[in-house]
């Protein structure tokens, strides 16, 4: 069960807060990532939803064309199972689909750390919004 200590003031979401802000804040009170992993959720940032798909026929077809192109995974499946839940956060919040949460937690990774990773990419998502406007 989580513990919010209302003595202290919350951080607002959308006031322009950097990532590495809310990620030092909530790093205080929660389990959180080592560093190599905040680097693989920050790139992930970049990808698309196209590098969650296997290939496929189009990309095989493209791949006897024009060679072999640069692919997005990992080679570790711990730090594979971050980016792939850390692409589907950046694209669509909390509404991240189940098998990436099955997989992320298959990994070894805790629900605290789905819900730290989640709330960070949700509040860095918010505050991109509010500078971009």
């Amino acid at each position: 069960m989580a513990y919010i200590d209302f003595a202290q003031p919350l951080l607002a979401v959308g006031d322009g807060i950097p990532l590495s802000a809310v990620r030092d804040r909530i790093m205080a009170t929660a389990i959180g990532f080592s560093p190599t992993e905040w680097q693989v959720v920050q790139l992930a940032r970049r990808d698309g939803m196209a590098s969650l798909r296997e290939p496929g026929l189009w990309t095989r077809i493209k791949t006897m064309i024009f060679g072999p192109q640069p692919h997005f995974r990992l080679a570790s499946k711990r730090l594979e199972a971050l980016r792939r839940l850390a692409v589907d956060s950046w694209h669509n919040g909390f509404a991240v689909r189940p098998s990436a949460i099955t997989d992320f937690r298959n990994a070894g990774f805790s629900e605290g750390q789905l819900e730290l990773l989640l709330s960070a990419i949700t509040a860095a998502r918010h505050s991109i919004k509010g500078i971009s406007a």
